[in-house]
């Protein structure tokens, strides 16, 4: 995988707050096992104050906040504290769903190694509200706008509604092949057919918040290639 340059990811800058696209693949912040790049190092190499705001899963693309310096990393950390920025992720999920704003508050219980689990008694408090936006014959993309930031919120939500992300294995979800949407299509005998997407298909798709006391601003990222890919051979094939 080619290491992007943070500068080719900017959506937003200004003396206090970097806004990036980050691509799929990249981990937020260090991982355990550690030498991979990262948001955090790409954002410490371009300005060396930088800290990361909040974070995305290593699949996940989508819109990032980095803050320049400790003042303003303390404004927007309270804002998710208390729960003040909206986010907006876009996903496609298995199946043909209708959610009209629906509100999934099952909470959700962190057990460790990347883990989590629905659990009415020792889970924390986990809302997130779900709408269809485009519907194809064996998939539909969806809008999810999570109020509470639980790790793999989005991800464990959608599949207690039996609408796991396409290409989530983790959550049930099954990777699209072009075969089966394609009429006709023939794979070479010698050739294993690869999934549209390697990944699971969620995108961070908006954030709205305060750049400062007296300015609420919302970004919005582009749809990363293989996510881009996904929905024009479904709107082609699968529609």
């Amino acid at each position: 995988m080619k290491i992007p340059k943070l500068q080719d990811l900017i959506i937003f800058e200004n003396e206090n707050i970097i806004v990036v696209n980050k691509p799929p693949f990249i981990s937020s912040l260090d991982e355990r096992e550690g030498g991979d790049v990262n948001i955090l190092r790409l954002a410490k190499q371009y300005h060396e104050d930088a800290q990361i705001c909040h974070r995305l899963d290593k699949e996940t693309s989508g819109v990032m906040i980095i803050a320049k310096n400790p003042e303003t990393y303390r404004f927007i950390s309270m804002q998710f504290e208390h729960r003040e920025v909206k986010k907006v992720y876009h996903a496609v999920v298995d199946g043909t769903h209708s959610f009209n704003d629906i509100l999934v508050d099952l909470p959700i219980l962190n057990i460790g190694k990347g883990n989590v689990l629905i659990s009415k008694n020792e889970g924390k408090k986990a809302d997130t509200y779900f709408k269809s936006l485009v519907y194809f014959k064996h998939y539909t993309l969806i809008e999810a706008r999570p109020v509470t930031g639980r790790m793999h919120q989005i991800r464990i939500h959608l599949a207690t509604q039996k609408a796991s992300i396409s290409g989530d294995e983790m959550y049930g979800g099954k990777p699209v092949f072009l075969s089966q949407i394609k009429r006709n299509y023939r794979i070479s005998k010698n050739e294993e057919e690869q999934p549209i997407m390697k990944r699971f298909a969620l995108h961070s798709r908006e954030v709205t918040f305060k750049i400062s006391e007296t300015e609420t601003k919302t970004f919005t990222a582009e749809y990363p290639k293989d996510f881009a890919v996904l929905l024009k051979l479904l709107e082609k094939n699968d529609s």
